[in-house]
C-alpha cells in the first residue's frame, strides 16, 4: 500500500542515478498502483536531467567513456524487478538510433556511422542515450504520476514543519521550497576544498600572474586559456589526462595518422602549430595501463579458479568475515598468476620448459589447501624458476610501477623510456587474449567484480577496508585494469615522438619560484634540472570525500546532524574518517549524528564509498556471453529498493 494518497518524492541530481530512481519509481508504480493515489516527483537539478553535468551532450566529442558500448545501461535487466516502462542498454540504444537517426544532430549520426559495440564512445553521444531514455520513460508515464523538474540547485533539506508523518522542506537557490515525504541523495560528483598545497599554488598563481587549473571536470574547464606553445605542467596521469592531453592537440587543430603499416598501431602527430609543450607528471610516472582489445567486459579465456563466488559462500556460511591481505587477496593473485602463465603457455610455449608438466606444478603449487599462507608464493617461485625463461617471470607488482627501481641520466631518456613502454603497452592491448599480461591484469578486472559484492556493507573489517583495498589495492588495480582505450597510449606515443609531450618522472615534486614566477617540478629518479611552467594543470577531478565538499545541501545536512561522515578503525585503533557517508544498507539512508537512522532521506551513487566499493561506475548491461557478476547491476537494484521504500512496496 502507498503511504498516504499523495506520495511526494524529490530526487536531488539528475544524472544517471537519479534518471534510475525515477525509472524504478515509475515501474514499480506501475506495476502495483493504488486507484485514487498519486505519486509527485520532483527532480531537481541545475543541469539538464537525464545527462546532468558529466554527461552533457553538448561537450566535446574528443572526451571518450572509459567503457566500451556494450558495457553501460541505465535500464535494469532484472526479472526479478519490476518491468521497466521504456529503453534499454546503450549497445541496444546505439543499433537503433545508428538505424533511424531519430533525434539526433548530424555530428551524433557521424559517430554512430562507424561506432560498433567494442568500440569507446565519446561522452557526449552517452549524455544523449540517457536523455532520449529520460524521455521515453516521460512518454509513458503511467497513472496518477506526475514529474516537475527544477534546474536549480537543492541548498537545504530540513524537516518539514507540521507533518503528521516525516518529510522536508527542500530548499532551492532560486527561492523556491518544496515539501516532500521523501528525499533521495544522488549527487554524483560535486566540488570539493582544495587541499593546503592547491590552495598554496592557486594563491601563489593570483599573486605572480601564473595559470593554475585545479580540479575540475574535464568539459568545465576552458582549455583555450592554456597559452599556445608555451610548457605547461600538468600534474596527474590518470583517466583525466587523456581528455587534458586530446583539448590540448586534437582540440587546437592537431591529428593523428597511421605511421608505417597499416593497423599496426603505431601513429604519427602532425601538429597545427597551437600546442603547448606539455609536460606530464605522476606518482607512477607513467600513465595507466590500456585496455585490452577484448569482445566483453571480461576475457573469455579466464576463468576464475580461487577468488570465486562459491569460495565467498564459503566464508559466509563458515560465519567468517573475510580479511582483504591475509583471505581475499591471496586467492586473487593465485587467479592471476594462473591466467598469467596458462596464457604463456598457450601463446608462447618456447618460454616454457615441458608446458604441460609446468602447468601441471603450477596448478598443486596454487591448490590454497596444500601449503600455509606463509610459504604458497615461495612454492609458485620455485616451480616458475624451474621451468620459465627469466625474461618471462611475472612481477605482478611491478606491472603498476613500470619505471619503479631505474633512474635516469635525462629527462630525454626517460621520454624514449616511456614511449617504448606505451608502444610495447598498445601492442599487448592489440593481442588481447592472446598476451599474458593482460590476461592477468583480466583476472584482477574479474576478481574486482566479485570483490565489490564481498566488501560491500561491511563484509570486511575496518582494517582491511582501510590498509588492504584501498590503503594499497585500489591504486594498485586501477593502474592496471581502469585505463584509457589503447588508442590513448599509441596518441601519447606519438605526441612524444613528435615533441609536443614529456615527462617528468616518478615521485615527482612541486614547488613555485615566487623569483623567476613559474611553477617547478622535479623527479629524484631523473638527473636533469626542474621542468619549469607558468602553467600548472591537475588532471583529475574534485576529490570524492564528503568530508571537504563544498556542496550546501550535504554541509547543511551535516551541520544539522542529519547525516555524518562515516567513521572506521585503523589497526592501530585510532578513528579514521572515511570518504563516504555513514548509512544503513538495504536501502541506504544515512546515520544522523546521534546514530540514528534520518527517515525517509536515501542515498545512491558516490556518497556511498565508505559502503560500496567502486561506486563511480554506474551499472553494466547484462552481457550477451560469459558470466553476469551481481556486482554489475548492484546500483539498479539500490535504485529499485529505494523506490520500493518510497512506495511502502
Amino acid at each position: 500500500m502507498a503511504k498516504s494518497q499523495t506520495n511526494r518524492v524529490a530526487l536531488i541530481g539528475a544524472g544517471p542515478r537519479g534518471t534510475s530512481v525515477l525509472e524504478r519509481l515509475l515501474a514499480n508504480w506501475a506495476a502495483d498502483s493504488v486507484p485514487g493515489t498519486t505519486l509527485l516527483i520532483d527532480v531537481v537539478d541545475p543541469y539538464p536531467a537525464g545527462s546532468g553535468h558529466v554527461w552533457q551532450p553538448e561537450q566535446s566529442r574528443l572526451y571518450l567513456m572509459n567503457t566500451q558500448s556494450f558495457y553501460p545501461t541505465l535500464i535494469p535487466e532484472d526479472p526479478q524487478l519490476a518491468r521497466p516502462l521504456a529503453g534499454g542498454s546503450f549497445d541496444q540504444w546505439r543499433e537503433a538510433r545508428r538505424r533511424d537517426g531519430q533525434g539526433l544532430n548530424d555530428a551524433e549520426k557521424a559517430e554512430l556511422a562507424t561506432l560498433e559495440s567494442h568500440d569507446f564512445p565519446s561522452r557526449a553521444l552517452y549524455g544523449r542515450y540517457l536523455r532520449q531514455t529520460l524521455e521515453g520513460l516521460l512518454e509513458r508515464l503511467p497513472d496518477g504520476v506526475e514529474v516537475t523538474f527544477h534546474e536549480a540547485l537543492a541548498v537545504a533539506a530540513r524537516p518539514a514543519k507540521g507533518e503528521k508523518e516525516d518529510g522536508f522542506d527542500v530548499e532551492l537557490d532560486n527561492g523556491g521550497t518544496l515539501t516532500v515525504g521523501s528525499v533521495v541523495l544522488a549527487l554524483g560528483h560535486i566540488e570539493s576544498r582544495l587541499n593546503p598545497e592547491q590552495r598554496a599554488f592557486k594563491s601563489a598563481a593570483e599573486d605572480q600572474g601564473l595559470m593554475y587549473f585545479p580540479p575540475a571536470p574535464p568539459a568545465d574547464v576552458d582549455w583555450q586559456a592554456v597559452p599556445d606553445n608555451e610548457p605547461v605542467l600538468v600534474r596527474g596521469m590518470g583517466l583525466n589526462f587523456f581528455d587534458v592531453m586530446g583539448q590540448l592537440t586534437e582540440g587546437r587543430g592537431g591529428k593523428f595518422v597511421e605511421a608505417g603499416t597499416p593497423g599496426a598501431g603505431i601513429l604519427e602527430y602532425r601538429a597545427s602549430g597551437r600546442e603547448p609543450k606539455i609536460i606530464a607528471a605522476s606518482r607512477r610516472g607513467t600513465p595507466y595501463r590500456a585496455k585490452a582489445g577484448l569482445a566483453g567486459y571480461y576475457p573469455s579465456s579466464i576463468t576464475m579458479r580461487y577468488l570465486t563466488e562459491d569460495a565467498v559462500d564459503r566464508f559466509r556460511a563458515a560465519g567468517i568475515q573475510p580479511g582483504f591481505d591475509h583471505d581475499l587477496w591471496p586467492l586473487l593473485h593465485r587467479d592471476a598468476l594462473w591466467a598469467y602463465y596458462s596464457t604463456l603457455a598457450r601463446s608462447q610455449p618456447a618460454a616454457i620448459k615441458d608446458p604441460a608438466q609446468f602447468l601441471a606444478d603450477l596448478e598443486d603449487a596454487l591448490q590454497p589447501h596444500a601449503h600455509t599462507t606463509a610459504n604458497w608464493e615461495v612454492e609458485v617461485g620455485n616451480v616458475v624458476e624451474k621451468h620459465v625463461v627469466a625474461s618471462r617471470r611475472l612481477n605482478l607488482r611491478g606491472l603498476a610501477a613500470p619505471l619503479a627501481g631505474r633512474t635516469f641520466a635525462s629527462r630525454r631518456e626517460l621520454d624514449a623510456t616511456i614511449t617504448a613502454y606505451l608502444d610495447d603497452d598498445a601492442r599487448r592491448s592489440a593481442l588481447g587474449e592472446a598476451d599474458p599480461v593482460k590476461m592477468a591484469i583480466g583476472a584482477l578486472h574479474t576478481g574486482r567484480a566479485i570483490l565489490k559484492s564481498v566488501v560491500a556493507d561491511g563484509g570486511i573489517t575496518d582494517e582491511s577496508w582501510l590498509g588492504g583495498l584501498r590503503g594499497w589495492f585500489e591504486s594498485f588495480v586501477e593502474g592496471l585494469a581502469s585505463g584509457a582505450p589503447a588508442l590513448r597510449s599509441e596518441q601519447l606515443a606519438a605526441l612524444a615522438r613528435a615533441g609536443v609531450v614529456s615527462f617528468v618522472g616518478p615521485d615527482p615534486k612541486f614547488s613555485v619560484d615566487r623569483g623567476a614566477k613559474v611553477f617547478r617540478a622535479v623527479s629524484p629518479w631523473v638527473r636533469d634540472a626542474p621542468v619549469e611552467a607558468r602553467t600548472l594543470v591537475e588532471a583529475m577531478s574534485p576529490a570524492n570525500r564528503v568530508g571537504i565538499n563544498l556542496s550546501p545541501l550535504l554541509e547543511q545536512l551535516m551541520a544539522d546532524g542529519l547525516v555524518r561522515t562515516k567513521i572506521m578503525m585503523s589497526v592501530e585503533g585510532t578513528p579514521m574518517q572515511t570518504t563516504g557517508l555513514d548509512v544503513e544498507p538495504h536501502p541506504y539512508r544515512p546515520l544522523a549524528a546521534n546514530g540514528s537512522i534520518t527517515r525517509n532521506l536515501y542515498v545512491l551513487g558516490l556518497q556511498l564509498s565508505a559502503s560500496q566499493w567502486g561506486t563511480a561506475i554506474a551499472a553494466e548491461a547484462r552481457p550477451r556471453t560469459g558470466p553476469a557478476y551481481a556486482s554489475g547491476q548492484r546500483t539498479l537494484r539500490d535504485a529499485d529498493e529505494i523506490a520500493r521504500s518510497i512506495l511502502g512496496r
